[in-house]
């Protein structure tokens, strides 16, 4: 096998690896150390009363977290031996975070020819000739940074569950097994190790 296609079977592989991280959170249990960012958690405050949260990583749309704490809610309503659930309080937070990097592509290939480099002038309107310098701002390569803003959502919320037939005309009650028929089919879950 020549060089250049082991370098070409390496970068495929290496491409594929990368490709397989970048996935939105699945519906999974929160695990501390865990390889993939976010999951459910609960916890019991009494009998039948819960806080349950689902935390996405930087993929996972506000509408997937929000339905999966939905989904989550209602499976534990179930487990629970309950059938319907009402939530108290719901609480939806939005974690942004700016990056500013250096502009990968700009990089000055003449940057080891000491002080030799190059040059050019331009007429710029109001101002006349201008000599623009590499290691200057210019206007013709003023952005040589990259701006991104990733976002992270996570949703919580205290619910109480409760069993019989759901109240009617009451918008914060939900039947749990309602919910999970509607919900299962937009769930994703970890794929199969």
């Amino acid at each position: 096998m020549s060089r250049k296609s082991i370098v070409a079977a390496v970068a495929v592989v290496l491409a594929a690896g990368l490709a397989a991280c970048a996935t939105p959170t699945p519906y999974q249990p929160a695990a501390p150390g865990s390889s993939t960012s976010g999951g459910y958690s609960e916890v019991r405050l009494e009998p039948n009363r819960f806080r349950v949260n689902f935390a996405g990583n930087t993929l996972t749309s506000r509408e997937t977290v929000e339905g999966y704490l939905l989904f989550r809610a209602a499976e534990l309503t179930v487990q629970n031996g309950y059938d319907w659930f009402s939530v108290i309080e719901r609480d939806t937070d939005r974690k942004s975070r700016t990056y500013v990097e250096p502009d990968p592509i700009y990089r000055p290939w003449y940057g080891s020819y000491g002080f030799w480099r190059p040059s050019w002038r331009y007429y710029g309107r109001g101002y006349g000739w201008r000599g623009w310098d590499p290691f200057w701002g210019d206007p013709f390569w003023a952005d040589r940074v990259d701006v991104r803003t990733v976002e992270r959502f996570e949703a919580s919320a205290e619910i109480v569950m409760e069993r019989g037939a759901k109240p009617q005309g009451e918008a914060r009650a939900f039947d749990a097994r309602a919910v999970i028929e509607n919900l299962r089919p937009r769930v994703q879950y970890p794929a199969a190790k």
